[in-house]
């Protein structure tokens, strides 16, 4: 990945889409994106930190994370990447790694309630990233699929069959805006170069991607359309190949879907950060969702450790964050080349399916409560609400002050989700509860009914 900021505006031409957020989406809280390619074979990035967090872009891009963006790293002179290529592949040819990729201990339906009991909503897996490899034998790519090389396998059909038997709903990512063996281009140093100008932007790269994408929808109907790094700008005005088609062919087959923001000066339902980076869009002007993996990087990368990656904990902490906010939360994961998610990765995970399991009445279907409490961060105190109730969730234990404005709930209904009721007293500010442990799978929910 590695996001770029698209314009906020719609013209008037994509007009016409705009609708009103689906409950599904607007509720979701949580989702999971799958990056899984041929990277997953070496499986090897710098941790040098989160995007957003690192200002020299061509540092940046030299000591690269992000495990996907592998193609391009080692085409970098002086990169460590390339010296790692050389010395553990000899300087093979990048698609080697796609005949390496064996998917042998892959289990769509593992994975997909992994995620359900995590508190996911959606799943969104990569069909094709930037190396240009699909997942599903794609129009136009001869054999450089998963089903004519390497796993040998439909995965976006796997996994879409074991996301919707799990009641979750599917979603498609797709790179539009870049693709580094249909479209070649050198490699990508800084945004200027290859995220810009220099990006593919002529008539058969959009009609290759058109046709792509139009397949996913007709094949799997996916109720997300994730594409990122723009689209040819021959693409956004009026054409049989156009954005505005694509858009056209998929509210037809999924009227509840939803797109995001990187399809070009087009048209959106929802924004997105990245990391750090974007962070502005969070909270303003409608629906949005912060996206990242649970390391550093989004494919699986096998330099990273637990001092990198978020714990199970940390994760519902960003969880609650965003959905106090407003947003939904698209948390990675990167499987091996086996198809396994790893221990980490797992571990995070399963945090988060422990603390759901007793807390997600705060979560899915809620929207933000800032009419009702105040956001703290000594302690830490988030509020979400839905028509019948209010969660005050709290990082801590003992007496807590909560500031908010107690004749917009019932105080004396105060009960911790999961461990009875919570002692609750008069405030200058509000009421002070008085809460047990959350025996370290992190915050306590206070639920009060809605006055």
């Amino acid at each position: 990945m590695v996001m770029f900021e698209q314009s906020p505006e719609r013209t008037e031409q994509y007009a016409r889409f705009e609708h009103p957020t689906p409950p599904w989406y607007a509720g979701a809280g949580l989702g999971i994106f799958i990056h899984w390619g041929p990277y997953s074979v070496p499986a090897w990035a710098e941790p040098i930190g989160a995007l957003g967090t690192v200002a020299d872009k061509r540092y940046w891009f030299t000591h690269n994370p992000y495990a996907e963006w592998y193609f391009n790293t080692i085409r970098i002179e002086g990169s460590p990447a390339r010296a790692h290529h050389e010395e553990a592949f000899g300087g093979a040819p990048y698609d080697d790694f796609l005949d390496a990729w064996s998917a042998d201990a892959f289990d769509a339906a593992e994975f997909a309630d992994l995620f359900r009991r995590a508190g996911a909503r959606y799943v969104i897996p990569t069909t094709k990233h930037h190396d240009g490899v699909t997942l599903w034998d794609a129009p136009g790519t001869g054999d450089r699929n998963t089903v004519a090389r390497g796993p040998k396998r439909d995965l976006v059909a796997e996994i879409a069959s074991a996301v919707r038997a799990a009641g979750l709903r599917f979603g498609v990512y797709y790179s539009s805006g870049l693709d580094w063996h249909v479209a070649p281009k050198p490699p990508i140093v800084d945004e200027e170069h290859g995220l810009g100008d220099d990006a593919p932007n002529d008539e058969a790269y959009a009609r290759y991607l058109h046709s792509q994408v139009i397949d996913l929808i007709d094949r799997y109907e996916p109720s997300v359309l994730w594409g990122d790094i723009g689209v040819p700008t021959v693409a956004e005005g009026p054409s049989d190949f156009s954005v505005e088609s694509i858009l056209d062919a998929f509210y037809s087959r999924v009227p509840d879907g939803v797109v995001n923001d990187r399809w070009g000066a087009t048209h959106w339902d929802f924004r997105t950060s990245e990391y750090e980076q974007g962070a502005s869009i969070e909270g303003v002007g409608g629906m949005w969702e912060r996206n990242r993996g649970v390391g550093f990087s989004f494919g699986y990368n096998r330099v990273e450790g637990a001092e990198t990656s978020l714990t199970g904990p940390e994760a519902v902490r960003m969880l609650v964050d965003v959905v106090s906010r407003g947003g939904n939360l698209l948390l990675n994961v990167g499987p091996d080349a086996h198809g396994r998610i790893s221990d980490l990765q797992r571990a995070c995970l399963e945090g988060l399916a422990s603390w759901m399991a007793v807390n997600d009445e705060a979560i899915h279907g809620a929207r933000p409560a800032v009419d009702v409490g105040t956001a703290s961060d000594e302690p830490v105190v988030r509020w979400t609400r839905t028509d019948d109730a209010v969660y005050a969730i709290v990082e801590g234990e003992g007496r807590i002050e909560l500031a908010c404005d107690p004749t917009l709930l019932v105080p004396d209904s105060a009960a911790q989700l999961g461990g009875g009721p919570a002692f609750v007293s008069a405030a200058a500010t509000g009421v002070v509860v008085d809460v047990a442990s959350g025996g370290g799978t992190g915050p306590v929910v206070v639920r009060f009914e809605a006055a």
